[in-house]
C-alpha cells in the first residue's frame, strides 16, 4: 500500500526545513479500493493507548487490525467486542503479519525507539507518542531506519497538526517580530508525590519480561505500572520530556530552520517537597522542578521551565512565549512591542499542514505514500527530542548546591538569570521550600556537536555514557550503521 513520493523522499536526504513548508493536501480516501481499508495495529493500550484506539478507530478508512500489550487484563478489555481484531503481548508477532500497514506506539518511553525502527524494518508505517525517543542514540538510528525505508513516521506531538501554530512560527520564521532571542517552554501542571513502594513479584496478568523490553529495570514494582515509570530515569524522562516535549518541540520550532541541536545547555532543579505534593523521600529520580537553556549554533537560546507543584493562586503555564532582540515578545500569542505593555492581537494565517488533525493527517500521508507529508516526522522529532535530553543530561551529572539565589551558576546571563529567579521565587515564596535546609541539584554547561551528535569538552565523559542506554539481550536498539 506504500508509496514514496515527493521525489523518492528527496533521497532521504531532506532537511527539517522542508518539513513545515509542505502544501496543505486533500487527500482522504487516497488509494483505497472500495473494499480496502489500511490496517493498523495500536502497541500500548492504557491511558494514552485508549487515546489511539479512539483517534485511528473512528477514521472509516481504518482497521484496528492488532491490539499489543504485556498486561493480559488491559489487552483482554481493549479487545472485548471487536471482531477480526488480533491481540499480542508482543509487538513482534503483529509486526509478521504481512497484511499490517502500520503500528501505533503509546507504550512507555523506553519502548518508543526500538518499536519503531521493528516497524521500519518490516516496511511498516508509525506513529510513535512523544518522546520519540529516551536517549539520543537511539532517536538518531530511528531517524536513519525513516530515512532508509523510507516508511511514513509521525510524532506524538499534536501541535504540529495546527494551522495556527504553523502559521505562527511561519511569521516567526519571515522576521515580523524582528530576530527572535529566546523560545521558551513552560511544562508547569499539578503533580503529586508517588510514595516508595517495595519491589516484589510482578502479577501473574502482566509479562514483566516484555514490559521491560530494552529497559534494564533491575526490580518490579508497582509504581513502574501503569504511569510512574515516567518517573524514573531507566524507563522515563520526567516531565521535560513527557508533556514538555511539546513545548520542547514547538520552543525549537521557532528556531531558525537551518538550526539543528544546540551546542551547549545545562539545567538546574529539584524534586522539592511543598504544601500539596509530598515528594520528600519518594522514590522518584526526575526533578518536579526545573529550569533549563539551550544555546544554538547562530545564538538563539531555548529557555524551559518545569514545575509540578500546587499552591493557592499557583501559576499553571503549559505553554510558549517568544522574546526577540528588540525587547519585544509574544506571550499568549498577543504581541507586546519593546517597552509596552498593551498587548497586541496577532493575525496569524493558515500554515501549512497535512488536514486532518494528528491521527487523520497520519493515515492520509501512509495512504500517499509520502513520508514528508507527517506533521512532525522522525527527523523533526529526533531534534526537539535530542533538545530535552540535552537538558535532563546536564541535570544527571550535576552536584548538590544551596536552594538560594546564587544556585544558578550562569547568573552572569541577564536572561538565565531572570528566568531562574522568576522560578526560585515560586518554589521559595508560593511553595515554602525552606533555603536553611533543601538543595537544588545544579548541572555544568555541556558543549554538544551537533554533527557527531556528542558531548565534548568539560563533563563530557559522563555526559557522554548517558547518550546511550544499555539494552536487555533479545531487545538491543541496533547500531546505526547496521539498521
Amino acid at each position: 500500500m506504500s508509496r514514496v513520493k515527493r521525489r523518492d523522499f528527496l533521497k532521504g536526504t531532506l532537511g527539517a526545513a522542508a518539513a513545515v513548508s509542505l502544501p496543505s493536501i486533500a487527500v482522504e480516501g487516497a488509494i483505497l479500493g472500495a473494499n480496502e481499508r489500511f490496517r493498523m495495529g495500536v502497541c500500548g493500550l492504557n491511558g494514552r493507548g485508549g487515546s489511539h484506539i479512539g483517534g485511528f478507530g473512528g477514521d472509516k478508512r481504518v482497521e484496528l487490525a492488532w491490539l499489543v500489550d504485556p498486561d493480559e487484563n488491559v489487552l483482554k478489555r481493549r479487545l472485548k467486542g471487536r471482531k477480526n481484531c488480533q491481540g499480542s503481548a508482543d509487538v513482534r508477532k503483529a509486526l509478521e503479519d504481512k497484511s499490517l500497514d502500520a503500528i501505533s506506539v503509546a507504550a512507555p518511553n523506553h519502548w518508543h525507539s526500538l518499536m519503531t525502527i521493528w516497524a521500519a524494518q518490516a516496511g511498516k508505517h508509525c506513529y510513535v507518542e512523544k518522546p520519540a525517543s529516551h536517549d539520543v542514540y537511539e532517536g538518531a538510528v530511528a531517524t536513519a531506519a525513516w530515512k532508509k525505508y523510507k516508511v511514513v513516521i509521525q510524532h506524538g506531538t499534536q501541535q504540529r497538526s495546527d494551522a495556527r501554530v504553523a502559521g505562527l512560527h511561519d511569521l516567526i520564521h519571515k522576521g515580523k517580530f524582528g530576530k527572535l532571542k529566546i523560545s521558551y517552554g513552560y511544562c508547569c501542571k499539578p503533580r503529586g508525590g508517588i510514595g516508595t513502594n517495595k519491589a516484589g513479584e510482578p502479577p501473574k496478568h502482566l509479562d514483566w519480561g516484555l514490559w521491560k523490553g530494552p529497559a534494564k529495570v533491575k526490580e518490579y514494582h508497582s509504581n513502574y505500572v501503569h504511569y510512574n515509570w515516567h518517573w524514573f530515569w531507566d524507563t522515563g524522562n520526567g516531565d521535560l520530556n513527557n508533556q514538555g516535549t511539546h513545548q520542547l518541540d514547538r520552543a525549537r520550532w521557532a528556531i531558525d530552520k537551518d538550526q539543528t541541536h544546540p551546542v551547549r545547555a545545562f539545567a538546574l532543579g529539584g524534586r522539592f517537597n511543598n504544601k500539596h505534593n509530598k515528594c520528600n523521600n519518594d522514590e522518584g529520580e526526575t526533578p518536579n522542578s526545573m529550569f533549563a537553556a539551550a544555546e544554538y549554533p547562530n545564538g538563539q537560546w531555548v529557555f524551559f521551565n518545569v514545575r509540578n507543584v500546587n499552591y493557592k493562586g499557583y501559576p499553571r503555564q503549559v505553554e510558549n512565549e517568544y522574546y526577540f532582540e528588540d525587547g519585544g515578545k509574544i506571550i499568549r500569542e498577543r504581541y507586546y512591542p519593546a517597552g509596552s505593555s498593551n498587548a497586541e492581537k496577532i493575525n496569524i494565517p493558515a500554515g501549512k499542514v497535512t488536514p486532518g488533525g494528528n491521527w487523520r493527517s497520519f493515515i492520509s500521508a501512509c495512504l500517499a505514500g509520502d513520508p514528508m507529508m507527517a506533521n512532525g516526522n522522525m527527523e523533526e522529532a529526533h531534534y526537539g527530542c535530542v533538545l530535552g535530553h540535552l537538558m535532563n543530561n546536564s541535570y544527571r551529572i550535576g552536584e548538590e548546591v544551596p536552594f538560594n539565589e546564587k544556585a544558578c551558576k550562569f547568573g552572569d546571563n541577564k536572561d538565565v538569570h531572570e528566568h531562574f529567579m522568576k522560578l526560585h521565587s515560586i518554589m521559595k515564596d508560593g511553595c515554602g521550600v525552606p533555603e536553611d535546609k533543601a538543595k537544588y541539584m545544579s548541572g555544568p554547561m555541556l558543549a554538544f556537536d551537533p554533527k557527531t551528535e556528542r558531548f565534548t569538552g568539560d563533563h563530557s565523559e559522563a555526559a557522554n555514557k548517558l547518550l546511550r542506554d544499555p539494552n536487555r539481550k533479545g531487545f538491543e536498539v541496533p547500531d546505526i550503521d547496521k539498521v
